[in-house]
Order: structure tokens, then sequence, then C-alpha cells
């Protein structure tokens, strides 16, 4: 069974990406930087998860019973989102017995901009670059 998105057989890239013998693999194409903005993007790639983040760079810190009653999300997944957030390393957690605490962690914030900033930077193409645009032909077959 193959996944088309945009026309790309995902499945090629499942098979890449899990088989780390391989020559392409070998050769480092894929750096810790690589690694790390991915982490990233997965941490943020919830809506919750996006939202704890703008609640807490809107405080110097928030304990999560507070986040909780803003949020209509049972505590137990509130407390998985956390967890991601943290594991990332975007956010940081003190225990404050019998509450934890939670803050943005600047150095890591700070090194997320910059590598989403230059990802992002490093993406942009001229038109001469890129004759169609898959998306507009994807949504013309749907």
């Amino acid at each position: 069974m193959n996944f088309l998105i945009l026309g790309i057989d995902l499945s090629i890239c499942f098979v890449f990406l899990r088989n780390k013998k391989s020559k392409i693999m070998s050769t480092k194409l894929l750096t810790k930087e690589h690694d790390q903005i991915a982490r990233y993007a997965k941490a943020l790639g919830h809506p919750v998860r996006v939202y704890i983040i703008e609640l807490l760079s809107t405080q110097s810190c928030c304990f999560s019973g507070d986040i909780a009653e803003d949020l209509p999300i049972a505590r137990s997944t509130l407390s998985q989102h956390l967890k991601e957030l943290k594991s990332a390393g975007l956010i940081q957690g003190t225990i404050e017995y019998p509450k934890i605490r939670y803050c943005i962690n600047k150095e890591n914030w700070e090194r997320a901009q910059k590598l989403f900033g230059k990802l992002l930077d490093s993406a942009a193409f001229t038109k001469s670059q890129c004759t169609a645009n898959p998306v507009v032909q994807l949504a013309d077959k749907i």
C-alpha cells in the first residue's frame, strides 16, 4: 500500500528513515540540527501544545492546575502534552509540592526560533525554481 502526498510516495520515505545503515544516512546528510528541529516541530504539532506555549509566553510561569482550568481536557491529557513539551526542551518544570510550576525554557526556545527561521529562510524559493504549484494541483483533483 502506497501513501501519496503531493505526488510523493511516503512509503519510500519511511523505509529510508527506518534504515539507519543506509548509505545516505551514513554520509551524514541528516545533522543534529535536523534532529532537533524535527523534535521541536513534533512537540508543537498539536494545537493544545501551541496554546500552552502561547499561555506560558504571556506569563513568567504557570502551575499545571491553572493551565488545566483554561483547557477543556482531562488533567491526564494535559500532563501528556506538558510531558511532550518538556521532553523536547521547550518548557521546564519545577516541583513545588504538591504542584509543578512550568515556564518556557528560554535558551531552547531561542534555539528553536533560530532553527525554524533558518529552515523557513532556506525553504523560500523563487518561481524559476518551481514551475508548478503541487498544492493547487492537489486541490484541483479533490
